[in-house]
């Protein structure tokens, strides 16, 4: 079987692919929903060059099985040597198909604490009639911080992300934002007063009021504040990522 071990990595990266993209959504954990037929293609294809490199393998032994030299045993040690050393790099195409690892979370957000809507101060459009109003994260902080009409005034929103804590009994709703990929994840969150903080990771929608604090534009409004009127917990959404 070590002539197969080339033709079944293939395999197992081809259907660890497939898994992700094609048979679930969990290739949104990773990157953007635009991605997933160029996903399912590359998976596609590796299926299929495992598929004919097994085949090709085959038609292999059986000439070799013909032509071979029973007192010639040098190449077959030297060959089984490096095929033991070459089944390792199947562990992670297996792990990434029976253990898909997670979307990122609070400790990738952690890590963008200070990152900040990137656009001036100005004006921005109304915002839709009625309350509760749905925002994402990064448009309730750019309003928040950069808006001189002040339009999240006397408006009840909602937002949903998941919890990260801060000092003391600080905690934020927080989503992480993405151009292409989970690789270039940046972080956008709002720190919620007035309610209990849930343990961190946990998905929640919070609907409440703007608490204004420091000057537009400035470090000091940095992350903006929600007075919470309510906060339940729900589950993480198949797309966990905020689209810039």
């Amino acid at each position: 079987m070590r002539r197969y071990g080339p033709s079944v990595l293939v395999l197992l990266v081809g259907a660890a692919v497939l898994r992700i993209s094609l048979f679930s959504a969990l290739y949104l954990r990773y990157v953007q929903a635009g991605l997933r037929p160029y996903l399912v293609a590359s998976g596609t294809l590796l299926v299929l060059l495992g598929m004919a490199a097994g085949v090709r393998a085959a038609r292999e032994a059986r000439h070799e099985d013909e032509d071979e030299d029973p007192h010639d045993h040098g190449h077959d040690h030297t060959h089984a040597a490096g095929l033991r050393s070459a089944w390792l790099l199947a562990l992670p195409a297996a792990a990434l198909l029976l253990f898909p690892p997670p979307a990122l979370g609070s400790y990738s957000a952690a890590r963008e604490d200070a990152q900040r809507a990137a656009q001036g101060v100005g004006t921005f459009p109304a915002l839709p009639a009625g309350d509760p109003v749905d925002l994402s994260v990064a448009q309730f902080s750019s309003r928040a911080i950069y808006d001189r009409g002040h339009s999240l005034k006397g408006r009840t929103v909602r937002l949903t992300g998941f919890v990260t804590r801060g000092n003391g009994d600080r905690w934020y709703v927080t989503r992480l934002l993405v151009s292409c990929c989970a690789a270039d994840a940046t972080t956008s969150k709002v720190e919620i007063r007035g309610a209990d903080a849930p343990e961190t990771d946990t998905w929640v929608t919070v609907t409440g009021t703007w608490h204004p604090k420091g000057a537009l534009g400035s470090s000091a409004a940095w992350p903006p504040v929600l007075d919470a009127k309510t906060a339940r917990h729900v589950e993480q959404p198949a797309d966990p990522y905020e689209k810039r």
